[in-house]
């Protein structure tokens, strides 16, 4: 039985990325917004946790009024996007990553001799304020991360868009389909053939249990799931390779983005 023709070029590899302990260490909000409010991680973190499971609330809409209430305690303080946006410098992250979107592209182009490219996504449930000026958004074709509304005056004042750990894979879906655009639906039905990147061309990378949902339906689509750890922390590494037992991820490294790096060779 001869296999229906492909409808449209699928020659795009999609890599797809988790932020917060993917491609940096800490949460962006230790580096950027809790000290310009001079709150230590842990008590703040804690206090999410607990006011969450308190008030049956949305931990991650927790975090973000908790956020915009720290910032706004002092009436004369009022945050923009550019507020946030240059708060990006201070965020460090895993060797080599700086250098690996250019490295990963020129090696599938060498391979396929420029016929298959590749375009990088974030999906994190962190804020696209700060992620619209890290130092590596111009590798991206897209950012997907929470948001805030913004009034009039340019200051924010309550989350237009949050995204969860499950809220994520509406997004691999989007990549999927080429509905990239939240205006866009992505409820009608696509056959296979009209998708521009099939899932066997999606590559998942995250670091954790925020990232199942994203990996398991990524897997079990067809495509392709890495989980990294902090070398440093004995308990990161612990939760991969949980991942990897459960077959939720094909491989696991540590989140070393060098040239020589495990992961780089795995990945390539």
């Amino acid at each position: 039985m001869k296999s229906k023709p492909v409808s449209v070029r699928q020659n795009t590899i999609a890599m797809v990325y988790d932020f917060d302990g993917t491609l940096s260490p800490q949460p962006m909000q230790e580096y950027t917004v809790l000290p310009k409010i001079g709150v230590k991680p842990a008590e703040f973190w804690e206090r999410v946790h607990k006011e969450a499971t308190d008030t049956r609330s949305d931990p991650m809409l927790t975090y973000m009024r908790l956020m915009m209430e720290a910032l706004y305690k002092n009436d004369e303080v009022r945050i923009t996007k550019d507020d946030f946006k240059a708060m990006a410098s201070r965020i460090q992250y895993f060797p080599g990553v700086e250098g690996w979107f250019k490295r990963v592209d020129d090696y599938v182009k060498q391979r396929s001799h420029g016929k298959t490219r590749v375009a990088h996504y974030i999906i994190s449930a962190g804020q696209k304020e700060i992620l619209e000026g890290v130092s590596i958004r111009k590798h991206f074709k897209q950012v997907y991360a929470s948001e805030y509304h913004f009034n009039q005056y340019g200051i924010a004042t309550f989350p237009k868009l949050l995204i969860t750990d499950t809220s994520k894979t509406q997004f691999l879906f989007r990549i999927n389909k080429g509905k990239e655009a939240l205006s866009e639906s992505i409820n009608e039905h696509m056959p296979d053939a009209e998708r521009p990147i099939p899932f066997s061309n999606l590559i998942y990378i995250g670091d954790g249990m925020t990232d199942v949902p994203s990996m398991a339906l990524t897997k079990k689509s067809g495509g392709h799931t890495v989980a990294v750890y902090n070398p440093a922390l004995p308990k990161s590494r612990a939760t991969c390779t949980r991942l990897l037992d459960a077959q939720r991820v094909d491989f696991i490294a540590p989140a070393d983005y060098r040239a020589n790096s495990k992961l780089m060779k795995r990945v390539t």
